[in-house]
Protein backbone atom coordinates (compact mmCIF):
# COMPACT_ATOMS: atom_id res chain seq x y z
CA UNK A 1 0.00 0.00 0.00
CA UNK A 2 2.71 2.76 0.92
CA UNK A 3 4.31 1.51 -2.21
CA UNK A 4 1.29 2.40 -4.32
CA UNK A 5 0.17 5.40 -2.48
CA UNK A 6 2.97 7.88 -4.15
CA UNK A 7 2.63 10.04 -7.40
CA UNK A 8 6.22 9.34 -7.98
CA UNK A 9 5.47 5.12 -8.92
CA UNK A 10 8.36 2.14 -8.03
CA UNK A 11 9.73 2.27 -11.66
CA UNK A 12 11.09 5.38 -11.46
CA UNK A 13 13.64 4.74 -9.05
CA UNK A 14 17.27 5.16 -9.98
CA UNK A 15 19.60 2.55 -9.66
CA UNK A 16 22.11 3.66 -7.84
CA UNK A 17 24.66 0.89 -7.75
CA UNK A 18 24.05 -0.11 -11.64
CA UNK A 19 25.11 1.76 -14.93
CA UNK A 20 24.07 2.22 -18.64
CA UNK A 21 26.24 -0.84 -18.90
CA UNK A 22 23.99 -3.05 -17.29
CA UNK A 23 20.89 -2.69 -19.93
CA UNK A 24 21.17 -4.86 -22.75
CA UNK A 25 21.91 -2.17 -25.71
CA UNK A 26 20.13 -5.39 -28.50
CA UNK A 27 17.20 -4.95 -26.73
CA UNK A 28 17.37 -1.31 -26.60
CA UNK A 29 17.93 -0.56 -30.34
CA UNK A 30 15.06 -3.45 -31.25
CA UNK A 31 12.53 -1.00 -28.97
CA UNK A 32 14.38 1.87 -31.20
CA UNK A 33 13.33 0.38 -34.33
CA UNK A 34 9.89 -0.25 -33.23
CA UNK A 35 9.47 3.04 -32.14
CA UNK A 36 10.97 4.51 -35.87
CA UNK A 37 8.36 2.16 -37.26
CA UNK A 38 5.61 3.47 -34.71
CA UNK A 39 6.55 7.41 -34.90
CA UNK A 40 9.24 8.05 -38.15
CA UNK A 41 10.67 11.30 -37.86
CA UNK A 42 10.19 11.67 -34.00
CA UNK A 43 12.42 14.25 -32.52
CA UNK A 44 14.55 11.95 -31.01
CA UNK A 45 15.18 9.48 -33.83
CA UNK A 46 18.52 11.22 -33.47
CA UNK A 47 19.62 10.93 -29.91
CA UNK A 48 22.62 8.68 -28.91
CA UNK A 49 21.18 5.85 -26.83
CA UNK A 50 22.22 7.67 -23.32
CA UNK A 51 20.11 10.49 -24.45
CA UNK A 52 17.00 8.57 -26.17
CA UNK A 53 17.06 6.07 -22.61
CA UNK A 54 16.70 9.06 -20.40
CA UNK A 55 14.16 10.90 -22.98
CA UNK A 56 11.99 7.80 -22.36
CA UNK A 57 12.61 7.41 -18.55
CA UNK A 58 14.58 4.12 -19.17
CA UNK A 59 17.45 6.25 -17.47
CA UNK A 60 17.88 9.48 -14.81
CA UNK A 61 20.77 11.28 -13.43
CA UNK A 62 21.88 10.03 -10.11
CA UNK A 63 21.38 12.92 -8.21
CA UNK A 64 24.17 11.32 -5.57
CA UNK A 65 27.09 11.19 -8.09
CA UNK A 66 25.65 13.33 -10.81
CA UNK A 67 26.15 9.83 -13.57
CA UNK A 68 23.40 8.76 -15.88
CA UNK A 69 22.27 5.73 -14.31
CA UNK A 70 19.51 3.24 -15.10
CA UNK A 71 15.76 3.45 -13.84
CA UNK A 72 14.04 0.85 -12.33
CA UNK A 73 11.61 1.14 -15.41
CA UNK A 74 14.78 0.87 -17.91
CA UNK A 75 15.77 -2.45 -15.97
CA UNK A 76 12.70 -4.35 -15.98
CA UNK A 77 12.32 -3.40 -19.66
CA UNK A 78 15.79 -3.78 -21.21
CA UNK A 79 17.88 -5.39 -18.93
CA UNK A 80 18.90 -9.11 -18.06
CA UNK A 81 17.33 -11.70 -15.90
CA UNK A 82 20.08 -12.34 -13.99
CA UNK A 83 20.59 -8.51 -13.57
CA UNK A 84 16.87 -7.54 -13.16
CA UNK A 85 16.28 -9.59 -9.79
CA UNK A 86 19.66 -7.89 -8.21
CA UNK A 87 16.45 -4.99 -7.72
CA UNK A 88 13.72 -7.32 -7.92
CA UNK A 89 14.41 -10.78 -6.19
CA UNK A 90 10.97 -12.02 -6.57
CA UNK A 91 10.90 -11.06 -10.40
CA UNK A 92 9.68 -14.04 -12.71
CA UNK A 93 7.92 -14.10 -15.85
CA UNK A 94 6.40 -17.54 -17.28
CA UNK A 95 4.58 -18.73 -19.96
CA UNK A 96 3.60 -21.59 -20.21
CA UNK A 97 1.38 -23.53 -23.17
CA UNK A 98 -0.30 -26.66 -23.18
CA UNK A 99 -1.98 -27.57 -26.39
CA UNK A 100 -1.73 -31.50 -25.98
CA UNK A 101 -3.22 -33.43 -22.60
CA UNK A 102 -0.57 -36.26 -23.65
CA UNK A 103 2.39 -33.57 -23.12
CA UNK A 104 2.92 -31.45 -19.67
CA UNK A 105 4.70 -28.31 -22.08
CA UNK A 106 3.89 -28.09 -26.07
CA UNK A 107 6.03 -25.13 -25.19
CA UNK A 108 7.36 -22.73 -22.13
CA UNK A 109 9.38 -19.73 -22.12
CA UNK A 110 10.82 -18.77 -18.15
CA UNK A 111 12.72 -15.43 -17.58
CA UNK A 112 15.38 -17.59 -16.12
CA UNK A 113 16.01 -19.99 -18.58
CA UNK A 114 19.18 -18.05 -19.64
CA UNK A 115 18.41 -18.50 -23.28
CA UNK A 116 17.15 -15.36 -23.97
CA UNK A 117 17.90 -11.68 -22.08
CA UNK A 118 14.01 -12.53 -20.00
CA UNK A 119 13.39 -8.73 -19.84
CA UNK A 120 9.68 -7.59 -20.20
CA UNK A 121 10.38 -6.40 -23.61
CA UNK A 122 11.85 -9.63 -25.18
CA UNK A 123 9.01 -11.35 -23.26
CA UNK A 124 5.85 -8.97 -24.53
CA UNK A 125 6.77 -9.96 -28.37
CA UNK A 126 7.43 -13.28 -27.64
CA UNK A 127 4.27 -13.93 -25.51
CA UNK A 128 1.92 -12.06 -27.70
CA UNK A 129 3.37 -13.62 -31.43
CA UNK A 130 2.37 -17.03 -29.41
CA UNK A 131 -1.39 -15.78 -28.19
CA UNK A 132 -2.27 -14.88 -31.46
CA UNK A 133 -1.08 -17.25 -34.24
CA UNK A 134 -4.18 -19.40 -33.55
CA UNK A 135 -6.31 -16.15 -34.25
CA UNK A 136 -8.66 -15.91 -37.63
CA UNK A 137 -7.89 -12.78 -39.19
CA UNK A 138 -10.10 -11.32 -41.91
CA UNK A 139 -8.24 -10.33 -45.62
CA UNK A 140 -8.03 -6.20 -45.52
CA UNK A 141 -6.36 -3.50 -47.68
CA UNK A 142 -4.71 -0.39 -46.53
CA UNK A 143 -2.18 1.37 -48.52
CA UNK A 144 -1.78 -1.25 -50.98
CA UNK A 145 -0.84 -3.26 -48.03
CA UNK A 146 -2.16 -6.11 -46.25
CA UNK A 147 -3.56 -5.55 -42.16
CA UNK A 148 -3.82 -8.80 -40.01
CA UNK A 149 -5.00 -7.20 -37.33
CA UNK A 150 -8.65 -7.98 -35.31
CA UNK A 151 -10.01 -6.21 -32.70
CA UNK A 152 -9.17 -9.35 -30.81
CA UNK A 153 -6.05 -8.65 -31.55
CA UNK A 154 -5.97 -5.60 -29.88
CA UNK A 155 -7.27 -6.70 -27.14
CA UNK A 156 -4.74 -9.23 -26.35
CA UNK A 157 -2.01 -6.66 -27.01
CA UNK A 158 -4.12 -4.56 -24.46
CA UNK A 159 -4.36 -7.72 -21.84
CA UNK A 160 -0.55 -8.15 -22.02
CA UNK A 161 0.09 -4.78 -21.85
CA UNK A 162 -1.89 -4.42 -18.68
CA UNK A 163 -0.78 -7.45 -16.97
CA UNK A 164 2.85 -6.52 -17.15
CA UNK A 165 2.68 -2.91 -16.66
CA UNK A 166 0.32 -2.87 -13.25
CA UNK A 167 2.39 -5.99 -11.81
CA UNK A 168 3.81 -5.27 -8.52
CA UNK A 169 7.67 -6.76 -9.25
CA UNK A 170 8.45 -6.92 -5.21
CA UNK A 171 5.75 -9.69 -4.42
CA UNK A 172 6.54 -12.99 -5.34
CA UNK A 173 5.00 -15.22 -7.79
CA UNK A 174 5.70 -12.96 -10.45
CA UNK A 175 4.00 -13.56 -13.65
CA UNK A 176 2.71 -16.45 -15.29
CA UNK A 177 0.76 -16.74 -18.96
CA UNK A 178 -0.86 -19.87 -19.58
CA UNK A 179 -2.09 -20.86 -22.88
CA UNK A 180 -4.59 -24.26 -23.45
CA UNK A 181 -6.46 -25.57 -26.36
CA UNK A 182 -9.59 -22.99 -25.30
CA UNK A 183 -7.91 -21.05 -22.60
CA UNK A 184 -6.01 -18.31 -21.60
CA UNK A 185 -4.60 -17.25 -18.68
CA UNK A 186 -3.18 -14.25 -17.80
CA UNK A 187 -1.73 -13.73 -13.89
CA UNK A 188 0.41 -10.71 -11.87
CA UNK A 189 0.99 -9.81 -8.58
CA UNK A 190 -0.75 -6.76 -7.24
CA UNK A 191 -4.19 -4.96 -6.29
CA UNK A 192 -6.39 -2.95 -8.31
CA UNK A 193 -5.18 0.79 -7.60
CA UNK A 194 -8.37 1.94 -8.94
CA UNK A 195 -10.66 -0.63 -7.61
CA UNK A 196 -12.72 -3.29 -9.10
CA UNK A 197 -15.86 -0.72 -9.62
CA UNK A 198 -13.85 2.10 -11.18
CA UNK A 199 -11.57 -0.50 -13.47
CA UNK A 200 -14.70 -1.41 -15.25
CA UNK A 201 -16.19 1.83 -15.93
CA UNK A 202 -12.94 3.04 -17.29
CA UNK A 203 -11.90 6.47 -17.80
CA UNK A 204 -9.80 6.47 -14.96
CA UNK A 205 -5.95 5.47 -15.18
CA UNK A 206 -3.54 4.84 -12.35
CA UNK A 207 -1.04 2.11 -14.00
CA UNK A 208 1.15 0.89 -11.08
CA UNK A 209 4.14 1.73 -12.97
CA UNK A 210 3.79 4.68 -15.20
CA UNK A 211 7.08 4.92 -16.80
CA UNK A 212 6.35 0.97 -18.37
CA UNK A 213 3.24 2.34 -19.96
CA UNK A 214 5.04 5.28 -21.24
CA UNK A 215 7.52 3.11 -22.56
CA UNK A 216 4.92 0.94 -24.05
CA UNK A 217 2.60 3.57 -25.41
CA UNK A 218 5.59 4.80 -27.36
CA UNK A 219 5.42 2.43 -29.70
CA UNK A 220 1.68 1.64 -30.01
CA UNK A 221 0.84 -0.46 -27.54
CA UNK A 222 -1.80 0.34 -24.74
CA UNK A 223 -3.18 3.70 -24.06
CA UNK A 224 -3.55 5.61 -21.48
CA UNK A 225 -6.71 6.57 -21.20
CA UNK A 226 -8.01 3.72 -18.10
CA UNK A 227 -10.12 2.23 -21.55
CA UNK A 228 -8.09 -0.89 -21.55
CA UNK A 229 -10.82 -3.47 -19.48
CA UNK A 230 -13.55 -1.80 -21.11
CA UNK A 231 -12.60 -1.96 -24.28
CA UNK A 232 -11.69 -5.79 -23.85
CA UNK A 233 -15.28 -6.46 -22.76
CA UNK A 234 -16.89 -4.33 -25.73
CA UNK A 235 -14.66 -6.34 -27.99
CA UNK A 236 -16.14 -9.73 -26.45
CA UNK A 237 -19.55 -8.38 -26.68
CA UNK A 238 -19.06 -7.77 -30.72
CA UNK A 239 -17.60 -11.34 -30.69
CA UNK A 240 -20.85 -12.60 -29.08
CA UNK A 241 -18.85 -14.16 -26.68
CA UNK A 242 -20.18 -14.37 -23.00
CA UNK A 243 -19.06 -11.43 -20.90
CA UNK A 244 -16.40 -11.38 -18.92
CA UNK A 245 -16.26 -11.50 -15.27
CA UNK A 246 -13.91 -10.24 -13.07
CA UNK A 247 -12.40 -11.92 -9.66
CA UNK A 248 -10.58 -9.82 -6.87
CA UNK A 249 -8.33 -12.69 -5.26
CA UNK A 250 -7.20 -10.91 -2.19
CA UNK A 251 -5.69 -13.83 -0.37
CA UNK A 252 -3.62 -14.04 -3.72
CA UNK A 253 -3.42 -10.40 -4.05
CA UNK A 254 -4.18 -10.83 -8.20
CA UNK A 255 -7.82 -10.43 -9.81
CA UNK A 256 -8.96 -12.67 -12.39
CA UNK A 257 -11.12 -11.34 -15.84
CA UNK A 258 -12.81 -14.29 -16.77
CA UNK A 259 -14.73 -14.51 -20.47
CA UNK A 260 -16.56 -17.52 -22.44
CA UNK A 261 -16.63 -17.94 -26.32
CA UNK A 262 -20.08 -19.80 -27.19
CA UNK A 263 -18.99 -23.39 -25.72
CA UNK A 264 -15.31 -22.49 -25.28
CA UNK A 265 -13.76 -20.73 -22.20
CA UNK A 266 -11.39 -17.52 -22.23
CA UNK A 267 -9.95 -16.81 -19.16
CA UNK A 268 -7.77 -13.25 -18.84
CA UNK A 269 -6.11 -12.82 -15.73
CA UNK A 270 -5.27 -8.99 -15.16
CA UNK A 271 -4.48 -6.32 -12.55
Amino acid sequence: MLRDEPEITMDMKVLEDMTITDLDLETVHGYRNRHIAYRSGHTWETLDDNNYLERIGAAAVSKEDGVLRPTAAGLLMFGEEYKIVREFPEYFLDYREMLDPTIRWTDRLQSSSGDWTGNLFDFYFRVYNKLVKDIKTSFKLEGGNRIDDTPVHKALREALANCLVNADFYIGRGIVIKKEEDLIILENPGSIRTGKTQMLKGRISAPRNKVLMKMFNMIGIGERAGSGVPDIFSVWEQEDWKEPVVKVLANMEKIELLGNKKDRRYRKTLN
